[in-house]
């Protein structure tokens, strides 16, 4: 149910893409903006892993550097059943850690040194049970593509606005330019709003869905839940400099925010995650 909900997400989030290339371009704009779709999500498909662990400063180690981190991935990725990934550290004292690679053949697990530094052997199994879990789902991938296609809409809104008012003032005296000018302003504004509502949407329903598999995984969802409630402490307390573009990626956002900030996250509250968390404890233990 919650692949129909992402496949569903996904194919409204390219309608919007191509809606937007018409209504800026008439049909010619539609498959011009079609085309650009393609061709950003097959550089994000093929490139996106390697710009975000350089993007941190990740690092990747050996079972002979650090053997309980790449002993609890084998060990996950066995139970799993995903093909081994490649494991990195951040060197950050923050609380953190995401998954990242095209597909489960060509994956990476990262995570903070802070994150290792602060939880126990369970809690670390619990944050790299739910990032082997992301992995196994392709959800990486799925973020990537949804955060291409609205990077793409943006930009093709800010575009057309900026056309618009220094190409429609000049025109403003004539037939309908001041009009013109309107309509294309609310249409990239309302396009690049629903656009972001919909990623949102995605990343949530994902982390949802990745939380409960490595409870599955697990047995148990008592490690994940103990992690998360640390990780939430850190984020506060030693928040990661991280870019808007790739904040999706972690297990926690890494971006704070109060108020309406919240709201627009692209993680799920986390009291949430941890209410559904609990919520399966009795269907576990029965």
């Amino acid at each position: 149910m919650n692949n129909l909900k992402t496949g569903i997400l996904l194919t409204l989030l390219t309608a919007l893409f191509v809606w937007l290339g018409a209504a800026l371009g008439g049909s010619s704009g539609a498959k011009l903006a079609f085309v650009f779709a393609v061709v950003m999500n097959v550089g994000a498909y093929w490139f996106s892993d390697k710009i975000v662990l350089r993007m941190y400063g990740a690092r990747e180690v050996s079972e002979a550097e650090s053997p309980q981190l790449y002993g609890a991935v084998a060990d996950l990725a066995q139970r799993a059943q995903v093909p081994m990934p490649k494991v990195y550290v951040i060197p950050s004292p923050a609380l953190n850690a995401f998954a990242t690679g095209r597909n489960p053949a060509h994956a990476a697990v990262a995570v903070t040194e802070g994150l290792l530094r602060h939880l126990d052997r369970s809690e670390l199994t619990g944050v790299l049970a739910h990032e082997l879990c992301h992995v196994k789902h392709r959800d990486i991938l799925i973020g990537t593509i949804a955060a291409t296609i609205v990077g793409a809409i943006s930009m093709m809104g800010d575009m057309a606005r900026w056309g618009a008012i220094f190409g429609g003032s000049s025109r403003s005296d004539e037939e309908g330019g001041s009009g013109n000018v309107f309509v294309v302003l609310i249409v990239s504004m309302v396009a690049a709003f629903a656009a972001m509502l919909i990623q949102l949407a995605i990343s949530r329903s994902r982390e949802y869905q990745a939380d409960a598999g490595a409870a599955r995984l697990l047995g148990t969802p008592q490690p994940l839940i103990s992690a998360l409630r640390k990780l939430e402490i850190g984020a506060e307390r030693m928040p990661l400099a991280a870019g808007q573009a790739s904040a999706h990626l972690f297990i926690v956002n890494p971006l704070r925010g109060q108020g309406l900030a919240k709201l627009f996250s692209t993680h799920p509250p986390m009291e949430e995650r941890i209410a559904r968390l609990q919520s399966l404890t009795g269907s576990m233990a029965a």
